[in-house]
């Protein structure tokens, strides 16, 4: 199999639970050209292989991240890979350009639906408050930031709604895979 121009880092601490992220996952399994790299299975004890990581990435055109939001973030493992993975020197800083001109693609879940999020609200800003840190990762790293792909309010979404959420997603992935290698990263 060709190298994959798409690294899915699918994070989701309980994936037996997940009724949209697994989907989605499964929709990008059945890709050519795509890796989903489920780091729950790959990290149960969260010690990260850091090489490993910085080959898969350094492959990719596209990272995706795709999990729940879990306290206006991503999960532990995933923080932990964050940490451990996008070195100075490597990932951002003097000489990094190991991921500078891929694209970074947030792809999540919340289980408040999307009014929640607003003043007097139950999270009190809106949505788009809490994606800075994500923003700046990937402007840290150089990456190009593509628009978020958000399913709010997962939990109570209906049958149409995750089919249409997963279908989007795919058609995505599949665009992206019709461009010519380094042609776009910018999600358009």
């Amino acid at each position: 199999m060709p190298t994959p121009r798409i690294l899915v880092l699918y994070a989701h601490p309980a994936p037996h639970r997940s009724r949209i992220n697994r989907r989605l996952a499964d929709a990008a399994r059945a890709l050519d050209g795509v890796l989903v790299h489920d780091l729950y299975e790959t990290y149960p004890d969260f010690f990260i292989d850091v090489a490993r990581e910085q080959s898969l990435l350094a492959q990719a055109e596209l990272v995706v991240f795709l999990h729940p939001i879990r306290w206006y973030s991503m999960p532990s493992l995933l923080k932990e890979w964050v940490d451990s993975v996008l070195q100075p020197g490597w990932a951002y800083g003097p000489g990094a350009t190991a991921l500078r001109g891929k694209g970074y693609w947030l792809a999540v879940t919340t289980g408040s639906p999307e009014d929640a999020y607003g003043p007097g609200e139950r999270h009190g800003r809106p949505f788009e408050a809490f994606l800075p840190p994500f923003e700046q990762t990937a402007l840290l790293c150089g990456m190009h930031w593509w628009p978020p792909h958000i399913l709010h309010g997962a939990n109570g979404a209906g049958d149409a709604a995750v089919e249409a959420h997963v279908a989007t997603f795919r058609a995505r992935l599949e665009a992206f895979l019709l461009t010519t290698p380094k042609e776009t990263t910018d999600g358009a």
